[in-house]
């Protein structure tokens, strides 16, 4: 069995990526061990439940820099299931996060656009079926 355990955000630095998401999100740091005087090992996680964890990498070069904020050209980068929409939507407002698309409803469920610290796209999505 496979399963995929952490994907890498290359952020400008570790500690406001880590702000943001526990403050603005409520995620979980689950490690923040110093790697070598500039790199650390920092993983955080929607909830202490959640098998996948995002590695936040700060970037350490010109060319890792200019993919911070648009690491997939603009597109959505990441999704984020919620099993209550607008508790999570009113969340996002509460903590002045920017919202790109307004909440809609679509054949799938009901889903929003909000950016991150960096201007990464993610979608806050309660699907219609638990089958996603």
């Amino acid at each position: 069995m496979q399963a995929i355990t952490h994907i890498a955000i290359v952020v400008e630095d570790y500690d406001k990526a880590i702000e943001f998401y526990t403050q603005k999100l409520n995620f979980v740091l689950v490690e923040d061990t110093q790697l070598t005087d500039s790199k650390r090992w920092v993983l955080v996680k929607p909830n202490a439940h959640s098998e996948c964890a995002l590695l936040l990498a700060k970037a350490a070069n010109e060319e890792q820099m200019s993919r911070v904020g648009n690491q997939t050209g603009g597109r959505v980068f990441l999704f984020l299931k919620t099993d209550n929409f607008d508790r999570d939507y009113q969340n996002l407002l509460k903590k002045n996060i920017k919202i790109v698309r307004e909440p809609s409803e679509e054949v799938y469920g009901k889903v929003a656009v909000f950016s991150d610290l960096y201007g990464n796209l993610w979608d806050l999505i309660e699907y219609r079926s638990l089958a996603r």
